[in-house]
């Protein structure tokens, strides 16, 4: 069978076609999803996809659905894991109320779901508040958190601990602030050229439009949530796309052959991403 992962981020089994925007690792292509899936019609018999929904606006969304549509063979089944709406909501209703009741560790737990909800919708640069809160030493509420966001959470958290990582962590941010204060010292021109060595081009802004340039790459750069699915959404954006056999599934439970082989949405027994909805259909 011809299996598709896309969005795949470090995530992936080499019996599949692994697709990401940048490479990820050896095999994985790269390719911008906004502009199609990189294949012909009624090609692929599996189309996957994990926490990559979210980060399309509604609209893209929409069209990205139809792409997954279009590129499956009859009787193809698509599969998609996005952060589940209905369950964050109801597990910020009972944090609220326990937090009214002071609770023990209400308030950290209330604190935390209100970042699952909001911070990777509204932040402006990477990680966000969510990565401050992983970052801290001694994370008063650590069970509940990674309950919540399972192993790539604690993983983030132990990784950042490290001695070595939390050098060179310290490099990068110095070599960071070395650069923005060589352009703060051209703020007094009306305007000036800001050389970006990455991709070694020149762009010309004024001071005050510095923050908003800043901003904008970030927001475009794929990370933010743009939208947000529960049960009821996401069949009917499958629906309207005229898949059928629209199902709701646990991470173990899957049409697709072999499924837990390739421990895509769990590993070892362990659910990857415990809040995630997962729903299979087919074409």
């Amino acid at each position: 069978m011809t299996l598709l992962n896309l969005g795949c981020g470090l995530r992936y089994h080499m019996n599949w076609i692994n697709v990401d925007f940048v490479s990820t690792g050896e095999g994985v292509l790269s390719h911008n999803l906004l502009k199609g899936i990189p294949f012909s019609d009624s090609q692929i018999d599996v189309v996957y996809h994990s926490h990559l929904l979210e980060h399309f606006s509604k609209a893209d969304g929409i069209n990205f659905i139809k792409e997954c549509y279009r590129v499956l063979k009859s009787g193809g089944i698509i599969r998609i894991a996005v952060p589940d709406l209905e369950a964050i909501s109801k597990e910020y209703l009972i944090n609220l109320n326990r937090a009214m009741n002071i609770e023990l560790n209400s308030e950290y737990d209330y604190d935390w779901i209100l970042l699952e909800m909001y911070d990777q919708a509204i932040r402006n640069n990477s990680g966000g508040e969510m990565a401050k809160y992983l970052y801290r030493k001694d994370i008063p509420n650590k069970d509940y958190v990674f309950n919540r966001i399972g192993s790539e959470g604690r993983n983030l958290h132990e990784n950042y601990l490290n001695p070595i990582i939390k050098k060179a962590d310290r490099q990068k941010r110095s070599i960071l602030s070395s650069i923005k204060s060589r352009v703060k010292r051209l703020y007094h021109l009306p305007k000036f050229v800001l050389r970006q060595t990455v991709f070694r081009k020149e762009y010309i802004v004024l001071k005050n439009e510095l923050k908003a340039l800043e901003i904008g790459r970030f927001r475009l750069s794929g990370e933010v949530h743009q939208w947000m699915y529960d049960r009821y959404s996401l069949s009917k954006l499958l629906n309207d796309s005229e898949f059928k056999n629209i199902k709701i599934v646990s991470a173990f439970e899957s049409d697709i052959k072999d499924w837990n082989n390739y421990q895509l949405d769990s590993e070892d027994g362990i659910v990857r991403k415990p809040d995630s909805l997962f729903m299979e259909a087919t074409k």
